[in-house]
């Protein structure tokens, strides 16, 4: 386990109406990704582990949408988080 000071952790966000691709909408390490993760337990956004593709994320502009390579990556992930959100509204 990484200690706070080495910690990363990204936000992305989807509107399809708005966006093209995911953007980067909060980026940091150490405090600032601790707060990141908080926000999100608080507003029950779930929250995927990989340290790989934070990396890569970290180095995007926030607003940024992230680059066609990603899009396997990430659209695995936003399924994942819509089936389980989907489970938890008990729609099946």
């Amino acid at each position: 386990m990484h200690d706070n000071q080495q910690k990363k952790a990204v936000a992305l966000r989807y509107q399809p109406e708005n966006d093209n691709a995911p953007r980067v909408i909060a980026k940091g390490r150490g405090y600032i990704a601790k707060q990141i993760e908080e926000l999100a337990e608080e507003y029950n956004i779930p929250i995927k582990e990989d340290n790989q593709l934070v990396e890569y994320l970290t180095k995007l502009d926030l607003y940024e949408e992230i680059p066609p390579e990603l899009y396997g990556v990430v659209a695995e992930i936003l399924a994942f988080i819509f089936t389980m959100d989907r489970d938890y509204q008990g729609e099946y």
